[in-house]
């Protein structure tokens, strides 16, 4: 393994990691808000329950999330120094105001922690929903700073030199809303599914069941929210994509031939050689649609891009293909539970209801990671797009492999480590009452 690769294989271990623990960082906070706000208006002990319970799993997680966001830090100056010489002057601003949004996030989960029975009830609630807010702030800095990647701007680029530079220009440029809009409502249905299809099982166990009746009716409705609003996110981002890197649209839809009534593939196997994509199920002109809103409308294909300037098509096909299906299910069980809300409420009580948010649980971060793996390697080979190519950025000390090898059985172990201390905290919830019917409807 040379080094080039070693770094990216680093920089994507690492990340592949930390989004995970980032993403519930952000989002779980918000569920122990609404079950906090539930305790105070209704005295129901399993929400005061729930609350804490979900408080020592924001806790875990904003510990991992901090130690692995500076790793990811320090990783940008080690391994990609050349970038960060030239970048770290521009779009520096949104990682200053991310440690601040860090800080304050800090600052209020301690008084939360540590507030129960000591700050006015409400003043208490407050602090958690701070904690939510200022997380959700740091992802969309962090996400800004990543989205400057996809479309720098707040400079000029002359004679190698970057001149002129507008730090707010950058961090507000082009994709950051379409970027932060769809991490956040990701971030959401993943966590919602993934917290939930752990409450189902537990239900499906007859775990106490009170308990996580009641913390499967918040994760779940967060879940089916956030899953009904992504395909909108998804087709800002898709129509941005298509304006500003055709050429990373042309690979997540292995569109090979510039065309009018271009097709939308689902499925397939990218056939780079002979510029075709087997085994694939065309919708005519969908394509077209999607990112023009016009049927006859032309799509860039790979054909109008340079060889050298295209980005590994299976990889980025393969990965958007994930990402929707998982999507695409993950909406369909969305629909299936407001049916059963508003509908059918006696499917609230089987069975088969719950073995479907448990197979569900890992959809949402399979989504997120195959999001992500979109976004990097469709970029390829840029590392600034359009300005510096990832290759001219990695650094050109040697041993790089090493590194790699340390870290992914640091990351791993940290994931096992994370894994065994919420396990032990599900088995810790104290039983205060119990409901042997499974009543969600309540």
């Amino acid at each position: 393994m040379d080094n080039f690769l070693a770094a990216r294989s680093q920089m994507a271990v690492s990340l592949g990691f930390h989004i995970v623990f980032s993403c519930i960082g952000m989002v779980m906070p918000f569920f122990m808000a609404v079950a906090h706000f539930l305790w105070l208006r209704t005295g129901n002990e399993n929400y005061k329950n729930i609350t804490k319970a979900w408080s020592k799993g924001v806790a875990i997680f904003f510990a991992t999330g901090a130690v692995s966001g500076t790793v990811l830090s320090f990783e940008l100056g080690l391994l990609w120094p050349e970038f960060m010489k030239h970048a770290g002057p521009i779009f520096g601003m949104p990682f200053s105001l991310e440690g601040t949004a860090f800080f304050i996030e800090a600052i209020a989960l301690g008084f939360f922690l540590y507030g129960w029975n000591t700050f006015n009830r409400w003043f208490h609630w407050v602090t958690g929903v701070v904690v939510g807010v200022s997380g959700i702030v740091s992802g969309i800095l962090v996400v800004a700073a990543n989205s400057w990647m996809n479309s720098p701007s707040g400079f000029d680029y002359i004679n190698g030199k970057y001149t002129n530079i507008d730090p707010i220009k950058a961090m507000f440029n082009d994709a950051w809303f379409s970027q932060a809009l769809h991490m956040t409502i990701a971030a959401f249905a993943a966590t919602g599914f993934a917290v939930a299809g752990i409450h189902a099982l537990m239900i499906i166990r007859k775990q106490n069941v009170g308990f996580h009746a009641a913390a499967f009716r918040i994760t779940a409705m967060f879940a089916v929210v956030a899953a009904i609003l992504q395909p909108l996110s998804g087709d800002i981002s898709a129509k941005f994509v298509a304006k500003n890197q055709p050429a990373k649209l042309a690979a997540m839809e292995a569109h090979f031939k510039t065309q009018t009534y271009s097709p939308l593939i689902i499925g397939g196997v990218p056939d780079t050689k002979n510029q075709e994509v087997k085994y694939a199920v065309e919708l005519p002109g969908m394509l077209s649609l999607m990112v023009n809103d016009k049927f006859d409308s032309e799509v860039i294909g790979l054909d109008r891009i340079p060889v050298k300037d295209q980005p590994p098509v299976a990889v980025t096909h393969y990965a958007f293909q994930i990402m929707v299906a998982a999507g695409m299910v993950m909406l369909g069980i969305s629909l299936l539970y407001l049916l059963a809300v508003f509908k059918f409420k006696q499917w609230l009580s089987k069975e088969w209801l719950f073995k479907i948010f448990v197979a569900a649980t890992p959809l949402g971060f399979l989504a997120v990671e195959a999001g992500w793996t979109v976004t990097e390697v469709g970029r390829q080979p840029w590392i600034i797009q359009g300005v510096m190519r990832t290759a001219d950025a990695v650094t050109p000390m040697p041993g790089i492999m090493y590194s790699f090898y340390l870290f992914t059985v640091v990351y791993f172990s940290l994931a096992v480590a994370v894994t065994f201390l919420l396990g032990r905290q599900i088995k810790m919830v104290p039983v205060i009452y119990d409901h042997t019917n499974l009543n969600l409807q309540s």
